[in-house]
């Protein structure tokens, strides 16, 4: 059993990786740090045979614990993963990786010093959304991709919680690490690395004291990729729009997995991860002669994928599936997007 303690339990810890540990075999959730009374209760409710501690260091010098996830605010990710590195855990750390790619490349070179697994949760090339664009674009029925469009828009006109870090001006802090990793990551995993950024990033509400708007644009030889996201979007944009020399694929509507976690559902169906009908992507191409205007069903999403990757590469039976050098590069990437943000040009793309 890979022994494996969460550090955090707000949203992250709670709905993305603890249902996760708990249901997939060969894990063992073994601890969990919290010092809010009300998440203890969650907790010992949930999962009565996990260990509640107060504290980061309760787990990371538990020399019982295999694997840490670091789940904390994004100021002590680096801080916290190297820490667990140091005491010779394997160690999963919640995007983003690090606030910087020096941080990162530290951590890479740490973990092959320990002989130590060093990851971050790109959980979002395990949704169904992801996995259907990556079979489409497989599969030759859009010709040559020359545009791509993405959205992760959101409405909150309103601050959230006195407390809520993301919101406040502090190292890794706004919606651009938050969201925009997510879609960084995708895109350099669906097309590999650009050759240069250009980006708009900035706060569209009055009170913001943190980036809640971005539209970044990376450059390839003969496609552009556009990522984009709002916290004013009344009407979200497509999830996913794609044109290319034989047709274009849209798409609305988020993976479903994230709402079911919330309310509490166990992620051990037969049917997990499945999408509805109302959101599948509509396609319209030609193929042989043979137009084509179709919805296409939704591959089903499903974050239980990553963590028996995890698993199997702790074991040393598997390749990771999300590699630490592409976590950084995700890193470099925001690097390079908020300095042709702040310096108004594109700026070509440098490791």
């Amino acid at each position: 059993m890979i022994r494996t303690g969460i550090i955090g339990y707000g949203l992250s810890g709670r709905v993305f990786h603890a249902p996760f540990i708990d249901v997939v075999d060969g894990f063992e959730l073994t601890k969990i740090s919290t010092s809010d009374p009300e998440k203890i209760k969650l907790i010992h409710q949930r999962y009565p045979n996990t260990l509640v501690v107060p504290g980061a260091d309760e787990i990371i010098n538990d020399p019982k614990i295999d694997l840490v996830i670091v789940t904390s605010p994004n100021t002590v990710h680096f801080s916290q993963a190297k820490q667990a590195l140091l005491a010779g855990k394997h160690v999963v750390v919640e995007k983003p990786f690090t606030n910087t790619s020096s941080e990162a490349d530290e951590l890479i070179e740490l973990g092959k010093k320990q002989g130590k697994i060093v990851t971050a949760y790109h959980n979002r090339r395990f949704v169904s959304d992801t996995k259907t664009v990556k079979k489409i674009l497989a599969s030759g029925l859009l010709g040559e991709i020359v545009d791509y469009e993405t959205h992760f828009d959101r409405y909150r006109p309103e601050p959230r919680a006195t407390g809520y870090w993301r919101e406040k001006p502090l190292p890794g802090s706004g919606i651009f690490y938050d969201l925009g990793s997510h879609l960084i990551d995708q895109a350099l995993h669906l097309f590999g690395l650009p050759t240069a950024v250009t980006a708009q990033i900035k706060s569209q509400r009055p009170w913001a004291k943190a980036d809640d708007c971005f539209d970044v644009r990376l450059h390839y030889p003969t496609l552009t990729v556009t990522l984009k996201s709002s916290m004013l979007a009344k009407i979200p944009g497509p999830t996913f729009q794609i044109h290319g020399t034989k047709g274009s694929y849209v798409k609305y509507g988020l993976d479903v997995q994230e709402e079911n976690l919330n309310k509490g559902m166990i992620p051990n169906t037969p049917d997990w991860g499945k999408e509805p009908e109302s959101i599948w992507g509509k396609l319209i191409t030609e193929y042989n002669g043979v137009k084509i205007n179709s919805v296409v069903e939704s591959e089903n999403g499903d974050y239980r994928d990553y963590f028996i990757n995890l698993r199997d590469t702790i074991l040393g039976k598997a390749e990771l599936a999300v590699k630490p050098e592409e976590a950084r590069n995700v890193i470099r990437v925001i690097e390079l997007a908020f300095q042709s943000s702040k310096e108004g040009r594109t700026v070509e793309y440098n490791k």
